[in-house]
């Protein structure tokens, strides 16, 4: 038989592709010659065809070791459609029954099934292994190999043990392992785990020119978020953040704001993430929000954007993640957001590993660190970590580091400085140590080794620390240091280096754009944005405020109290759900006030012709607090504020606070029972009166008007709280 014409021919019978990609063709070749083989090919470039492929062609039954019980049912079902037949492809997990495994156990010892996708740990569980005995194995293919290394970023402890139970197994089975991230120690670390020095390795380029990676400053985040998907409705996309809260947070978000999202997790029950990964391969979830584990494997081709709420843990992690973009070779857009205290939290959870693991995670965090705060070619930097060397002119434009021009420094003398330095002391040092001595910083390890003794010490103090950073990063780059990121980030001189120590030429680098730092209120808390406020819709809303005031017969700040008409005027709501997410408007207020303001406001947006800064408004979970509504409900069971705040952990002067708030958006709470305890019934009436007939609310002018030596500050707002909700709600 002509292996080549079935090669093609099982293509297109299987997978209704004419052509193979890159290195498919001599990689399936190479399995069916039972040689052992080890591929890495980045996300998209057809890894799982290297194996399936030649599973179908074989007789026996071929063993995928995969991490993920999603990753294996995506990759079943899909093998199910192409195959016609049930039988074909099988998965052995946790998630089945009793019932279905003898189902699966049946197919396999009958010789109908091609493909078995096992995690690792039911691998290792002894029935499994004397059960896998009984059936002819053609070849066990280990994808996600990066899982061995402890320095891959998913590593699993349970991929240690393969090699041992393969061998178990049966003689000389052949192994493929494939990967989409694995730097040169990640990769030497499968080889050596594996025991396959004899693999032959096929490498395919990390480049994927049509992706576009880009950093941005942490501020704002989720309005960033729901202004790009709103700008990009009906694309699909993920988002990734690094806590199970924080996906469920987003998700949520999300959802009030009009996107199809929802949230992915390990936390969720198994036949919930199946569902959500189902919704979203079927396009009735435009947006993922997920941890780390949503993706791995998915087959979708059009997915068009990925976001980072969170800066991820490892380039490896990164790079893989972005990765699930643009498959289909068509847009691809890769936003992470940054921000210093996500690194100082990342840090933080570092502090109680091992000294060893702690190491490690410190090395991998600080690459990425250096990734988003350099101004050089995001893809040049990419590449480099995994050991590629890529001109940035070939970026044509498609990362923000390329797209913006750049501001660049003549680095030959100080070049020189740097790699004469390193030379000096040793190649024994990292570069924080290397730029703590530049600056003239004493450090433990300056002082130790006595470098503050040295002329270099301080030499770079003019230049400044943004030049030496940026010099050093790009030394590193262009191969003039290399970095020894598994022997604590040491510098070393290159060939490169050394050459130009003894040739120095002139040469350009570029200085890094310190990335803005982000807002010091916590980004959690949605803050409603401000635009500039429009004066003369202003104006508007008090004389109908003034108006309706009238007509009830209240004061006008119990309609509505400035701080809501101002915020009205710059987000210009035009219906009952935007009106409602402006502050000190609840449900209602809105329903009881809001119709005459939503119809003015409406009339002045179309009458001005103004564009309304609609995507600002962001829908939060703040009326729904469990604190608010724990509050109401004592409220109702006629409950003393002191009791509330104490049980809660809060002050009495919280308590008021967050009561006054519920009532100011809209609810109406019968507190008679706590204020007549404290205010008796004439001197609540002469408040009432006084808030009856007031301008404006202010506790200050009341006391003034009141007397302070006959109330006090707590009794008129505990009155003011009354009024507002009897007269208001």
């Amino acid at each position: 038989m002509d292996v080549k014409k079935s090669l093609f021919d099982n293509l297109q019978t299987f997978f209704g592709f004419d052509n193979f990609k890159g290195d498919q063709e001599s990689i399936i070749t190479n399995v069916l010659e039972k040689k052992n083989t080890f591929v890495i090919m980045p996300t998209g470039g057809g890894k799982s065809i290297c194996y399936q492929l030649p599973a179908l062609m074989q007789g026996g039954t071929a063993i995928v070791i995969s991490p993920l019980i999603a990753l294996m049912k995506n990759q079943v079902d899909q093998l199910r459609a192409f195959g016609g037949s049930d039988s074909i492809a099988h998965f052995l997990n946790s998630s089945l029954n009793k019932a279905e495994i003898a189902a699966v156990k049946t197919d396999l010892l009958s010789g109908q099934t091609k493909l078995l996708y096992v995690a690792p740990e039911s691998l290792s569980k002894t029935e499994n292994i004397e059960f896998l005995k009984l059936i002819t194995i053609s070849f066990v293919a280990v994808d996600e190999a990066h899982c061995i290394s402890e320095w891959g970023h998913d590593f699993r402890p349970e991929y240690r043990k393969i090699r041992q139970v393969i061998q178990g197994l049966g003689d000389n089975i052949p192994i493929i392992a494939l990967t989409a991230t694995a730097t040169p120690k990640v990769q030497q670390d499968i080889i050596k785990n594996l025991q396959m020095s004899d693999a032959t390795l096929f490498k395919s380029s990390f480049n994927r020119p049509n992706l576009f990676y880009e950093i941005r400053p942490k501020r704002d985040v989720i309005k960033e978020i729901i202004r790009y998907i709103k700008q990009n409705t009906g694309k699909s996309g993920i988002i990734y953040c690094l806590s199970r809260k924080k996906v469920e947070e987003v998700a949520e978000t999300l959802s009030l704001n009009g996107i199809k999202a929802l949230p992915y997790h390990a936390g969720l029950e198994p036949k919930v993430r199946a569902d959500t990964q189902d919704k979203f391969l079927m396009e009735d979830v435009e947006v993922i929000v997920a941890t780390i584990a949503f993706g791995m494997g998915i087959d979708k081709p059009d997915v068009r954007f990925v976001i980072h709420h969170d800066i991820p843990k490892s380039m490896e992690g990164y790079y893989q993640e972005t990765g699930r973009a643009g498959r289909d070779g068509g847009e691809g857009i890769c936003i992470a957001f940054y921000a210093q205290k996500d690194v100082d939290k990342l840090a933080k959870f570092m502090k109680d590993k091992p000294v060893s693991e702690r190491e490690i995670g410190t090395q991998i965090l600080k690459e990425v660190i250096d990734y988003a705060e350099s101004g050089v070619c995001r893809r040049k930097q990419i590449l480099h970590y995994f050991g590629e060397n890529f001109n940035e002119t070939g970026c044509n434009c498609m990362c923000d580091n390329c797209k913006k021009p750049k501001q660049q420094f003549e680095a030959e003398d100080s070049l020189g400085i740097l790699l004469k330095l390193i030379k000096k002391i040793g190649e024994k040092f990292d570069d924080a140590h290397i730029l703590n001595l530049i600056m003239g910083s004493e450090t433990a390890q300056t002082i130790a080794y006595e470098h503050r003794k040295l002329p270099e010490f301080g030499i770079g103090v003019v230049e400044g620390v943004n030049h030496w950073k940026s010099l050093i990063r790009q030394a590193v780059l262009n191969n003039f240091l290399s970095k020894d990121i598994d022997n604590y980030g040491l510098l070393a001189l290159t060939n490169i280096g050394l050459n130009y120590i003894e040739n120095p030429y002139s040469l350009k680098f570029i200085l890094n754009e310190p990335i803005e730092s982000a807002a010091d209120d916590d980004e959690d808390d949605v803050k409603h944005g401000s635009g500039t406020l429009d004066t003369q819709l202003l104006q508007l809303l008090k004389d109908l405020r003034k108006k309706i005031a009238k007509q009830k017969n209240v004061p006008p700040f119990v309609v509505f109290q400035d701080p809501s008409l101002e915020e009205m005027c710059t987000h210009y709501p035009i219906s009952t759900e935007e009106l409602k997410q402006i502050s000190g408007v609840g449900n209602g207020k809105a329903m009881k006030f809001g119709n005459p303001f939503l119809e003015l406001i409406k009339k002045y947006v179309e009458d001005n012709d103004l564009e309304r800064p609609i995507d600002l408004i962001i829908k939060t979970q703040a009326n729904k607090s469990q604190l608010k509504v724990s509050i109401i409900q004592n409220i109702d069971r006629k409950i003393g504020l002191e009791d509330i705040a104490k049980s809660k952990g809060i002050t009495y002067d919280d308590i008021l606070k967050e009561v006054e708030a519920i009532v100011n958006s809209g609810t109406k709470l019968n507190l008679t029972y706590f204020v007549d305890e404290i205010i008796d019934e004439d001197r609540q009436g002469e408040v009432f009166d006084y808030f009856q007939s007031a301008e404006n609310d202010s506790i200050d002018e009341a006391l003034k008007e009141l007397g302070e030596s006959d109330y006090s500050r707590e009794e008129i707002q505990l009155m003011r709280i009354k009024f507002m909700s009897e007269l208001g709600n």
